[in-house]
């Protein structure tokens, strides 16, 4: 961590960080105001989210990253753009949605180029896995998005596969297919060096889905797949 990393937490944190807790944020207390609340999942140095927070301001934004010198760097990155719309936690991912997101609560969720884990004794580690899905989607709004990218096929793979038998979770590009990328979607540090060595970016997009009509006293499904 640089010293200007290290400077920024201490003198930001308290004005942006978000500590652990073991019940709900209230969104609307936390950024000051009521606003779509989306979260990103690894925010790596944070130069994408803080992009993504210019660029949609109408939006608040709850970036989780444990890596500290990214934490320190998006602190900066938020004091330079005077950026009012974003909060950080820099606890355990599956930690912070189970503990302090409320179930039906969030607009979004961003998932972009987690640890493949590449080796097979360690796919267990793989964030993506259908009991986190079925958690990440419990925390959607009827609606909401899930998007996710990787560089990595074997991964890209796992997670449409996985994705795709969440009975709560719709495939926007169809069941078994991959995603157009979003010019919305801000291109990362990481993906833009990805590019120069010619990888390729597999992207997936999914909704929640809205309940229908009571049928026969039983709420029956419908597709919520508006754009974003």
């Amino acid at each position: 961590m640089t010293e200007s990393q290290a400077r920024a937490i201490t003198d930001l944190w308290p004005v942006f960080g978000v500590d652990h807790g073991k019940s709900p944020l209230d969104f609307t207390r936390l950024f000051g105001r009521p606003a779509p609340v989306v979260v990103e999942i690894g925010f790596g140095n944070g130069e994408s989210l803080a992009q993504q927070a210019a660029d949609e301001q109408e939006v608040n934004f709850l970036g989780i990253e444990v890596h500290p010198p990214g934490v320190g760097h998006l602190l900066i990155t938020i004091r330079q753009l005077e950026l009012k719309n974003i909060r950080i936690s820099r606890d355990d991912a599956v930690e912070v949605l189970r503990d302090q997101v409320a179930d039906n609560s969030l607009a979004g969720v961003n998932l972009f180029f987690p640890d493949p884990w590449p080796k097979k004794r360690h796919h267990k580690r793989r964030i993506v896995q259908a009991n986190f899905v079925s958690m990440v989607a419990a925390k959607l709004q009827p609606g909401a998005f899930f998007h996710l990218a990787t560089d990595w096929q074997s991964y890209a793979e796992h997670m449409l596969e996985t994705l795709d038998r969440c009975p709560d979770l719709l495939n926007e590009a169809g069941v078994g297919c991959f995603s157009e990328r979003l010019d919305s979607r801000t291109l990362t540090k990481f993906e833009a060096r990805g590019q120069r060595l010619g990888h390729d970016v597999w992207d997936l997009r999914y909704r929640k889905s809205e309940p229908g009509p009571a049928i026969n006293g039983k709420a029956s499904g419908k597709t919520g797949m508006s754009s974003r």
